[in-house]
């Protein structure tokens, strides 16, 4: 069984030992050639989701091109990293219906400049990752369903600031993904494991340096890596 939040999947069913690694990029990239070589070094397919800033950045042009030539699966993060709904009031929507698909269309043009046809964008992760109902609404009724990381480990805190109050080490976050993964009865199946390409030089203790050893522990536990369409493939519409 598919899980929903706010009309959003966030985990394929638990009967599969199968995941996938969904990574983000908006205004930080510098791991992003080291992702695209340690997935091809690993043979693993990989899930990216770029604003139109960084997709525009000509330092992460060449890393984008590696990652579609090797046939990982890309797809928009909004083009400007919006804010689609208060923190403290998620049943408020921040932009209009208007503001919303002018930007993810922006997204998507910018996506398809790479050389990524429409037709093969059918998945995106919203900005923050954090999002509501009307929101999944609306994109789906531009064609593209909308999908956000699985909750339990602390995976997403790859961002934190070495200065900042909610910082989590690289030691933290791998931690909490194998501790789960062990205290689940299901552990990690149907897992959308979200990561970050880059976090900026603020950020001194990489999470993207432990990708090998974190794809080489998934495997050895037993686990199939697909990508985000996939293994959202036969996904319902809530």
């Amino acid at each position: 069984m598919f899980e929903f939040s706010h009309g959003g999947v966030i985990r394929a069913p638990r009967e599969h030992k199968e995941l996938a690694l969904i990574f983000t990029g908006g205004d930080f990239g510098e791991g992003t050639g080291h992702v695209a070589d340690v997935l091809a070094e690993e043979k693993v397919p990989g899930s990216f989701f770029f604003t139109g800033g960084f997709l525009e950045e000509d330092s992460n042009k060449v890393a984008i091109r590696k990652l579609i030539h090797d046939g990982h699966y890309l797809g928009p993060h909004s083009h400007e990293h919006l804010l689609y709904c208060p923190w403290d009031d998620r049943n408020k929507t921040l932009v209009t219906r208007e503001q919303f698909m002018s930007d993810l269309v922006k997204n998507i043009t910018a996506l398809e400049h790479f050389g990524v046809p429409r037709a093969q964008i059918g998945w995106w992760i919203p900005p923050y990752e954090w999002y509501n109902d009307e929101i999944s609404k609306w994109s789906l009724e531009m064609g593209i369903r909308l999908f956000n990381f699985s909750p339990g480990t602390l995976s997403n805190t790859d961002y934190t600031t070495d200065d900042a109050k909610n910082f989590r080490s690289s030691d933290t976050i791998w931690n909490s993904i194998l501790e789960y993964e062990e205290k689940q009865s299901d552990g990690l199946n149907g897992f959308l494991l979200l990561t970050h390409v880059g976090a900026g030089e603020k950020r001194t203790d990489k999470f993207f340096l432990r990708l090998r050893a974190l794809v080489r522990e998934l495997r050895a536990r037993g686990y199939a890596l697909k990508r985000v369409d996939d293994l959202l493939a036969e996904a319902p519409i809530p």
